[in-house]
């Protein structure tokens, strides 16, 4: 079919302005490395009750849409094949039963998938506004980060008023969101780093010291730098052999949780260290988690802190973006290791 017949939708549910049938995407052609990512007309997808479409201007891109390049991480049920978790744009279709957002409003997005295309439908109760004074490719580097980081670090580890908080990979997306977040809300901020210039980078962003863990023992810097004490909760996506030496970093009664493990998913513990200390190993992954919980997320997020991003007091940071078009550019880069940030596609009219 031709991409560039329009269509006009006249249910009531929708908005009246005219739509393709068809849009531009980017396809897994097979599992595999960046080339694996295509460009490839794909039908206009429709929302469902409780969803909206949102006309994509940006979309973030992040370690989860390269696992899943990759083979190694499964598309929820019902959702897009399509890679990309979170976008920024403008809402041009309703589900049935959504009042909250209307036609035309500026949205930015957590996605269960889809997010590589000009059109992504999302659950209207995972949209956020986009903040004040924020462009779209700023915003479309926000909903997974700080979805992540909140549900992990506050939910789940229950990081409290005057309690000490480290990241490994301060200079991932994950990293810069949770750096700054936690500063704002308060809190001492530690933070790891590969370089130089990224320790640095991470100290920019509010943490109190960074360590260069090729250099560094992160265990000695932060228990120097506790009294000894160690800190309360650590956010971990490393994993493998870093787990024994995290449980040594964290104080009494601490916690540490985990996201990803990119250095393995086994760890040997000690179970008399994690008894005698009252130490708590836990983790989430976000994707399959139900609308209802990511809703109430999204809640917490628009009442703590997207006022602290309207006030400046985090900031979001993109370093690279790349048409859609050139996804598998975007990938390569990720895989580097080569950001200090967030890496964004830009979606043109």
């Amino acid at each position: 079919m031709n991409p560039d017949i329009r269509l006009t939708i006249h249910d009531s549910r929708f908005t009246s302005m005219s739509l393709p049938d068809q849009m531009r995407g980017v396809v897994i052609s097979a599992p595999g490395g960046p080339e694996a990512l295509r460009p490839a007309a794909q039908p206009l997808p429709r929302p469902s009750a409780g969803d909206v479409l949102i006309k994509v201007a940006a979309a973030g891109v992040n370690r989860p849409d390269v696992l899943q390049r990759m083979g190694r991480y499964p598309v929820p049920a019902g959702a897009s094949p399509l890679p990309g978790l979170e976008v920024a744009g403008t809402v041009v279709q309703l589900g049935a039963g959504v009042t909250q957002w209307q036609v035309g409003d500026a949205a930015c997005a957590l996605t269960p998938g889809g997010g590589y295309a000009e059109y992504c439908i999302a659950p209207a109760s995972n949209c956020l506004p986009i903040p004040k004074g924020l462009t779209a490719v700023e915003a479309a580097s926000l909903p997974e980060t700080c979805f992540t980081v909140w549900s992990n670090v506050i939910d789940r580890a229950g990081l409290r008023p005057g309690e000490t908080f480290m990241v490994q990979g301060g200079t991932s997306g994950i990293g810069v969101t949770a750096i700054q977040m936690m500063a704002a809300l308060g809190h001492r901020v530690f933070a790891t780093a590969g370089s130089d210039e990224k320790c640095r980078a991470c100290e920019r962003l509010g943490a109190e010291r960074a360590i260069h863990y090729k250099t560094e023992d992160f265990v000695e810097v932060v228990r120097a730098a506790t009294n000894g004490r160690g800190v309360d909760v650590i956010l971990d996506m490393v994993g493998g052999d870093y787990v024994p030496r995290e449980m040594k970093a964290l104080a009494e009664d601490g916690r540490l949780v985990f996201i990803a493990f990119l250095r393995g998913a086994k760890a040997e513990i000690n179970v008399a260290e994690l008894m005698t200390r009252r130490l708590t190993l836990t983790g989430s992954t976000l994707r399959p988690r139900s609308v209802e919980f990511k809703a109430a997320i999204a809640k917490a997020l628009r009442d703590k802190v997207w006022p602290l991003i309207e006030a400046g007091k985090i900031k979001p940071v993109v370093h690279a973006t790349f048409p859609l078009a050139e996804a598998a550019k975007a990938h390569a880069l990720m895989e580097s290791s080569q950001h200090i940030g967030k890496i964004v596609l830009t979606v043109g009219t």
